[in-house]
């Protein structure tokens, strides 16, 4: 027999059954503590029966429609006492005024709603929108959903209103559903209940009033009842196990509203009524067999599913009758109240009934504390809705939705990537995407971008690019704000998608998932990753997925065809590179933080210390500060960008030689206790060859700081010497140090010569020196028979994904990416840009371990975290951990030396400005700083990094204001306040 056979009296008897089983756990909503109250008495007493009938009509408001729109607000407030009124578009500013005013003409506080599904961003300009429900759908941990639903209840409360119409506790199950779709949770009903369930909770413990929706169950349908009245046809046993459940369940955790849907279900009314309209949904289903005592809400009354057939005023009345306890955005609120006035003048509803429902909306209105109303603010409403707090959750949320379907051979996280050559498509857009960019941090990737309208010579032109790659990374975007189940690319653009060589491909889908079954081939990449829809957030964790910055465990909420199921997702390990995050993610205040560097940095700049300059903080392995500041030079208008490359001075000694010296150290082909001369025999018998590397590395030998090997190529006149430098290059003159200037090919060996015949300092005691640095890419190749640059290329540049990090930029890079730093008057008689400044490293080719290196922050913070990682970075070890701390650790402190083995360390003692740390720096942290106005800092202690570039020698070297400003450091003390 099936189900539509069985007598009414013995299906009732069923939901009977059902509802005395579920009332043992049932939670009565809060707010209906109150409906008894001396507030709602004392309001009750003061409405006529007509003003009583108001408080369950809310309309629609907008703070985006002017002064008209404005009157007619205060209009219908004023004559007809309306109970409520339901935001949509707008600013939250102009929003909050409206609603101070609308509070300030009503007689009775009004209840203020709307309807932010997934935050205010979804009606207001300026907010923050988190994740739609089916990427929410994908998380595995609840506790995110909850708290959520806690900040969206601070939010919408911050904006003057008091109830989200909110969880959407539809089940899913219509991948063609065109109303409903990315709104659920997914097709698994339990899930759905649990996540609705959370969010709900975290509302409401925000003192919000949530209602659910849409009851009793809009998940199957494929009409969307804005427009038409969907009809669904299951039975009344399927409907209770499916549809059903996940608002049962919401009722037993004591949800405080239900909004009900048009709809027409002949399972549980034949009348065809919709169900906004049907008492045996409303008053006999939900209420008497389902025990629902809360608010019950009408979907729009405007909406065709419900307008259809019927007339204004007449299809309020018939809400009422059915059950609901307000009529939200009714067509004409007089034809409305009129109606519903005559039904209890005759009879049809009692004024009991309606006094009810009134006490109830009042109830609710005490509970949110509208009984003690008062005007909200502006001031900081920006600041207060768009908080620390609320920016990372919302980034939380969309990393743990992240879903990998696809990870063949273990690719994800990328690794080894100096094996790899990477092109990324993105298809949907026509500029540069935030993934690309994002993808860009990690390594070196080439860019192209396929409209959906795309020609067919622009894809020609990428497939011809394909073969030249061994990876390559799609994104697949949408060009709506909401992730709707179509595919809206021109067919060419679906039949290149279709032809990608999947066997190394990583695709990362920005769409809804649902249309991955439109698209064939697409599950046979070698990577897939669903990202559910595409905003910024989405697009920038996806990438930081790609490389290992975030994990993914994120779990399909819906099946996509016979291609995946409901369920699926792998788990990908994360944190084996940088993530960049906000300073909150990492323990750390923004506002402290942001605000101290950008006032010290901003002052500098103000004050002529240096034209511009980029910073890098990262704490626990997440970047939390990446910033460019100012120009590029003075009296320009060229803003410095992060891609730019600084001369990193003195900062190359520990980036270049100092690593490969560990990385030989480690394999035994270098020893600490050595000398020069065990390794350039060169310096066998002179006065340093019995100084071994770690006095050396610790400046403790002896040597002279300096020698300024560019004076000896001049005669006494002024003019270079015959066989010193010359105007053009040639054999004898190869060695360019500028356009006009090439050196000769042996004079490097003079600089050796100079280096072994200068004079030792009396005592061996703490002298900073560089002249062994400029010997160690000599040494390194005697020892490696390797090229030096090309070993500290393969071996850690490369590696790290760091190709920026480089001599010679000018010969990689154009000139303006490369940051210009002294017009220099003594030596090359011209601006110095895109070349070495340092004048030695210049005479050495551009090739130094004391001076040379150039870079960006970021790929310059690749390498300084794997020195804080204790020699690991991508999930590789370059460095054992044992040795990078014995070279950061200090060497001789009995002779109050402070330095480690080639890294500066803080003092011994802290010196107050005059130290060379900030204050709180730990004795375990180390870096180095350069003469051009670089820090970089490492603190293993707070596994905090610190990177600071400037120029601040451009016009001069003898502009020393960075450094009595004492900005590096001052900004250092910053990262430790924020901390605190």
């Amino acid at each position: 027999m099936s189900i539509k056979k069985i007598p009414l009296l013995i299906t009732l008897c069923l939901f009977a059954t059902i509802s005395r089983a579920q009332e043992n756990s049932k939670k009565t909503p809060e707010f209906l503590q109150y409906t008894e109250s001396t507030w709602v008495d004392s309001i009750m007493k003061s409405l006529t029966p007509q003003e009583r009938i108001g408080q369950l009509i809310w309309v629609s408001a907008y703070s985006n429609r002017g002064p008209e729109h404005r009157a007619d607000i205060l209009k219908t407030i004023k004559d007809w006492n309306i109970g409520g009124l339901v935001f949509f578009q707008g600013d939250p500013v102009t929003q909050v005024k409206l609603m101070n005013e609308y509070q300030n003409a009503s007689k009775v506080p009004l209840m203020g709603a709307i309807d932010a599904e997934w935050g205010l961003g979804m009606r207001l300009d300026s907010t923050i929108s988190f994740p739609f429900q089916m990427a929410l759908g994908a998380i595995q941990d609840d506790n995110l959903i909850y708290e959520m639903g806690k900040e969206m209840a601070h939010q919408i409360k911050r904006v003057g209103l008091h109830l989200n119409f909110a969880p959407v506790a539809d089940v899913n199950n219509n991948p063609n559903n065109p109303v409903i779709n990315y709104r659920s949770f997914g097709e698994d009903k339990y899930k759905v209940a649990e996540k609705s369930i959370a969010y709900m909770q975290g509302m409401q413990d925000g003192g919000l009033i949530t209602t659910a929706k849409h009851f009793p169950g809009h998940g199957d349908t494929s009409t969307d009842s804005h427009f038409d009245l969907p009809q669904i046809n299951h039975s009344r046993e399927r409907l209770n196990d499916l549809e059903l459940y996940p608002f049962k369940e919401l009722i037993n955790a004591g949800i405080n509203g239900m909004m009900v849907a048009h709809l027409n279900i002949p399972a549980l009314d034949p009348s065809g009524v919709p169900s906004t309209l049907s008492k045996a949904i409303i008053n006999d289903l939900l209420q008497d067999q389902l025990g629902f005592e809360g608010l019950i809400v009408t979907d729009a009354m405007e909406m065709k599913g419900v307008t259809k057939g019927n007339l204004p005023g007449i299809v309020d009345k018939q809400a009422v009758l059915a059950g609901n306890d307000v009529l939200e955005i009714v067509q004409d609120v007089s034809k409305a109240i009129t109606e519903i006035k005559k039904a209890v003048d005759k009879g049809i509803i009692s004024q009991k009934t309606i006094d009810a429902r009134v006490r109830k909306i009042l109830a609710a209105k005490q509970w949110v504390n509208l009984n003690k109303y008062e005007p909200l603010p502006v001031s900081n409403l920006l600041l207060d809705i768009n908080n620390p707090h609320a920016l990372l959750l919302e980034r939380k949320l969309t990393e743990a939705s992240l879903t990998v379907l696809k990870n063949e051979a273990d690719l994800l996280p990328l690794k080894h990537l100096d094996t790899l050559k990477i092109m990324s498509v993105s298809i949907g857009a026509d500029k540069k995407t935030t993934f690309q960019k994002t993808l860009d941090l990690y390594t070196k990737v080439d860019h192209f971008t396929l409209p959906m309208e795309a020609s067919q010579k622009e894809m020609e032109a990428i497939k011809k690019e394909l073969p030249q790659y061994n990876l390559v990374i799609v994104g697949v975007h949408d060009d709506t704000p909401r992730p709707r189940n179509t595919i809206k690319f021109s067919e060419s653009v679906q039949s290149f998608i279709q032809t990608l060589p999947f066997n190394n491909t990583v695709v990362a889908y920005f769409k809804n998932p649902y249309s991955i079954d439109k698209l064939n081939n697409l599950d046979n990449a070698k990577g897939l990753i669903v990202s559910y829809q595409d905003g910024e957030s989405a697009q920038d964790l996806s990438a930081q997925l790609i490389f290992g910055g975030v994990g993914a465990n994120g779990q399909l909420p819906v099946g996509i065809g016979k291609k995946f199921k409901a369920g699926d997702g792998l788990t990908i390990k994360g944190g084996i590179r940088f993530k960049y995050t906000l300073p909150e993610d990492a323990g750390m205040d923004s506002k402290t933080l942001y605000h101290g560097v950008d006032s010290l940095m901003n002052q500098a700049i103000d004050l002529n210390a240096t034209p511009g300059g980029q910073l890098l903080v990262a704490k626990n392995g997440k970047v939390v500060l990446h910033k460019a500041y100012g120009l590029k030079k003075y009296n320009d208008t060229t803003k410095v960008s992060l891609e730019d490359i600084y001369d990193l001075a003195s900062v190359t000694k520990i980036s270049s030689a100092l690593p490969a010296v560990m990385k030989l150290y480690d394999e035994g082909r270098f020893d600490l206790d050595k000398g020069i001369d065990d390794y350039l025999r060169y310096f066998k018998n002179s006065n340093k060859a019995d100084a071994n590397f770690r006095e050396i590395l610790a400046h403790q030998a002896g040597f002279n700081p300096y020698i300024t090997y560019w004076k000896n190529t001049l005669r006494k006149n002024g003019s270079y010497k015959w066989s010193t430098i010359k105007k053009d290059s040639s054999a004898r003159f190869p060695i360019k140090i500028s356009s006009n200037m090439w050196l000769h090919r042996n004079y490097q060996k003079k600089i050796f010569k100079a280096i072994k015949k200068s004079a030792l300092l009396e005592k061996r005691e703490y002298k900073y020196s560089g002249l062994l640095f400029m010997l160690l890419p000599t040494m390194i190749e005697e020892i490696t028979k390797e090229d030096f640059v090309n070993y500290v290329d393969q071996n850690f540049y490369n590696k790290l994904g760091a190709y920026t990090l480089t001599y010679n930029p000018d010969k990689k890079f154009n000139k303006n990416q490369i940051i210009p730093t002294e017009h220099d008057f003594m030596f090359r008689h011209l601006p110095v840009h895109g070349t070495v400044h340092d004048e030695g490293a210049a005479m050495m080719g551009g090739i130094s371990a004391n001076a040379g290196l150039f870079s960006n922050t970021n790929d310059l913070a690749k390498l300084m975290q794997m020195y804080l990682n204790m020699g690991t970075y991508g999930g590789e070890e370059y460095i054992k951990e044992s040795t990078v701390k014995e070279f950061t650790k200090v060497q001789f402190p009995e002779n109050n030396n402070h330095r480690g083995l080639g890294f500066d360390k803080p003092f011994l003692e802290y010196k107050g400005v005059n130290s060379n740390t900030a204050k709180d720096a730990s004795s375990d942290s180390f870096g180095h700083t350069g003469f051009t106005g670089i820090m970089v800092w490492m603190d293993p202690k707070e596994e905090l990094l610190y990177l600071f570039l400037s120029n601040r020698v451009l016009p001069t070297r003898e502009n020393t204001t960075l450094y009595k400003l004492n900005t590096r450091t001052n900004i250092q003390q910053v990262l430790y306040d924020a901390i605190k």
